[in-house]
């Protein structure tokens, strides 16, 4: 007999639309048609802060709230719900039906995909989110990527120890609850879950799998320092 399913905390603090269509042993399906329904429902435009002339809306349904602060170069393409406060640096491109919080950021040159990040959640810096929600409070490392797809094409599957949890879906980055923060140029593949306040070294790579809250995921490397020989 199979152990029950234990997923570890991830939100405290979800907004309601997340809090009533969450399954606490599939969380992945808020990306799905909770999602949906609430970017249809957002008006055909609704900006409540001003935009500089080359920054890009593509796309119908782009609501922004007050105080965000959009840099010049930022492509964004709706159904898309930008919280208050949001901070969205230059060269960002933030597509495929997003929500993200108030108080967020997303950073130059960073790419979001159908995600959903939490309020104060932080992609700053050269940053790939794909089918991925980003807890309050995240913070994703310089560099860090989250994969979304199998070379494969194959379904996602979340590994865990009572076996191999299929999620339904093709395009599935990571789930990271609130207070996770990611090393530079760590990359998490498709079908990751990790528990609140957890610590990713740099360059660490996890696999699909579920990682405990208020954990330290280490990588260990060894480094060979040698003398340099003289030119000859």
């Amino acid at each position: 007999m199979k152990a029950p399913l234990r997923l570890p905390e991830l939100w405290s603090d979800p907004p309601r639309w997340m809090a009533e269509a969450w399954d606490a042993e599939a969380p992945w399906g808020l990306l799905g048609a909770p999602l949906d329904e609430l970017l249809a429902a957002l008006p055909s435009e609704a900006i409540e802060s001003a935009l500089q002339p080359d920054v890009h809306l593509l796309g119908d349904r782009i609501v922004i709230g007050k105080g965000a602060r959009i840099a010049p170069g930022v492509v964004l393409e709706g159904p898309l719900w930008i919280g208050r406060d949001v901070e969205i640096r230059t060269g960002a491109y933030v597509r495929g039906g997003c929500w993200i919080g108030d108080g967020s950021t997303v950073g130059a040159n960073t790419e979001v995909k159908r995600s959903i990040l939490l309020p104060t959640a932080r992609a700053p810096h050269l940053n790939y989110v794909g089918d991925s929600i980003l807890g309050a409070d995240v913070n994703l490392g310089a560099g860090t990527v989250l994969s979304n797809f199998r070379h494969d094409g194959r379904e996602i599957v979340v590994a865990s120890e009572s076996g191999p949890i299929p999620t339904g879906r093709r395009k599935l980055g990571a789930l990271l609850g609130d207070g996770v923060k990611t090393g530079c140029n760590s990359v998490l593949h498709p079908g990751v879950v990790v528990g609140r306040e957890t610590e990713i070294y740099p360059l660490a790579q996890l696999r699909s799998g579920i990682y405990p809250a208020r954990s330290i995921v280490k990588l260990r490397q060894e480094l060979d320092v040698v003398e340099k020989r003289p030119a000859s």
